[in-house]
């Protein structure tokens, strides 16, 4: 018998998902990288109305089903049609996301290490000290891929409720009390109130297409939707539970970490006079320098931050195998410990030979293309897989459900009026934001 989480338990794991390397790495500098302020308002009504809308949906998928991500389409499904079982190619993209999301997590250990020894003391020593990582540090990198590796099986193996439950009951307040922490900080350095009008102020004049586009891919990304995640813990969901209510909460406890981060990121980036448009290399080399210049407090306060990423990566980690793992349960009766070690045993591969396609011994041979294995992984994913996967859902819903069955399961907690808003936007605004999505990808628009 599937043991279940108990309701804070799904917010928790749900939230843990969904906050992660997405909402403290990936948010700051693509908010930096757009503008700031009109980019946060897109972000933020793209939450709302795309995000949410599919948060929601999967949550119901997986509620109703009460299965593995990729069996959940055809069991809801109005006439169980088998083909229906191909839109659980996501729990496949969850894995590989895992692949590259282990390795940048040891990064995050090593950066831990460092903040104890010595940080960078010029922008030279900071830009090569990431270089010399990924480049060279092989043994590294591995050594530390197979500690995050041991830890999310460990974890894993605990199963729902003793695993994963209990690990987000730890680590998402230790996450707030550190985020929480250096947010109070943040507040008295002169640059706070740059940093929140950056934010918060938004500058139309930097207003485009381009910002809108990446809003909408931020909102899919953050809140983990189009991995098979959701669907896999909404299907251990209370049968009474209030999905609308749960999606909410875990939406607004990711968007405020979100924009935690960026307030205490670009608050410590302002202070040291530099630029918010730092790109990916914003919290691996710019931070690790303003920290530097710090003395011993700026190595607590880098202790401290690369902690609260550590938790985030971690709790994200976690919710990435467990779709891959439940499926391998549920079709193949596989006992836990034999389809998590499966699982992550692929996990652990790929993600050594995505590492080693950076390195400068094996980068040429990993190279298609113009692009290393991991840019390949993380653009099939992120660009293709997951937007896919958001646009199937939606269609399914929209069009191969019955509406009466919808509006029944959801007027249970919600009103019509709610329930008719969340339908508009399921089966128009998210299909036509997805494709225009692809368009730009395609450089049609």
């Amino acid at each position: 018998m599937k043991t279940g989480f108990s309701r804070i338990g799904f917010v928790l794991a749900a939230a843990g998902s969904a906050v992660g390397l997405g909402n403290i790495w990936r948010f700051p500098y693509v908010t930096g990288e757009h503008g700031g302020g009109v980019f946060v308002f897109l972000y933020l009504i793209s939450i709302a109305l795309i995000g949410l809308t599919v948060f929601i949906a999967e949550s119901y998928i997986g509620k109703e089903s009460r299965t593995n991500a990729a069996a959940s389409y055809q069991v809801t499904s109005a006439t169980n049609n088998k083909n229906w079982r191909w839109a659980g190619f996501q729990i496949f993209a969850g894995i590989v996301i895992l692949s590259f999301y282990a390795f940048i997590i040891g990064w995050i250990i090593n950066y831990i290490l460092i903040s104890f020894t010595g940080l960078p003391s010029s922008i030279k020593d900071a830009q090569d000290t990431f270089t010399n990582l990924i480049t060279y540090e092989i043994g590294t990198q591995i050594l530390f891929h197979t500690i995050v590796i041991a830890i999310i099986v460990y974890i894993g193996l605990k199963g729902i409720k003793e695993g994963i439950e209990k690990a987000n009951l730890i680590l998402m307040p230790l996450l707030a009390v550190i985020l929480i922490g250096l947010l109070i900080y943040s507040t008295t350095l002169d640059s706070f109130g740059k940093a929140i009008s950056f934010m918060f102020m938004p500058d139309w004049s930097k207003f485009n297409v381009d910002s809108v586009l990446a809003a909408v891919g931020q909102a899919f990304y953050t809140l983990s939707v189009g991995m098979g995640i959701i669907i896999t813990y909404s299907a251990s969901m209370a049968k009474d539970a209030n999905i609308v209510r749960s999606s909410i909460y875990v939406a607004i406890v990711d968007t405020l970490v979100a924009l935690m981060a960026g307030v205490i990121i670009f608050s410590f980036l302002f202070s040291a006079g530099a630029e918010s448009a730092a790109g990916p290399g914003l919290v691996f080399i710019s931070l690790p320098l303003i920290f530097g210049g710090w003395g011993i407090f700026g190595q607590i306060i880098a202790i401290s931050f690369f902690c609260a990423l550590l938790f985030a990566g971690i709790t994200s980690a976690v919710s990435l195998l467990e779709p891959s793992v439940m499926y391998l349960i549920e079709k193949f009766k596989m006992t836990r410990v034999k389809a998590t070690l499966i699982t992550a045993g692929f996990v652990y591969i790929l993600g050594i030979v995505g590492l080693l396609s950076m390195s400068n011994d094996y980068g040429t041979m990993l190279t298609f293309f113009g692009k290393s294995l991991f840019d390949w992984l993380d653009y099939l994913t992120a660009s293709i897989a997951l937007p896919i996967s958001g646009f199937v859902t939606a269609i399914f819903l929209g069009y191969f459900v019955d509406k009466n069955i919808l509006k029944t399961k959801f007027t249970s907690h919600v009103s019509l009026t709610i329930f008719n808003i969340w339908y508009f936007l399921i089966k128009y605004v998210v299909p036509i934001a997805i494709i225009l999505l692809f368009l730009n990808l395609l450089k049609v628009i």
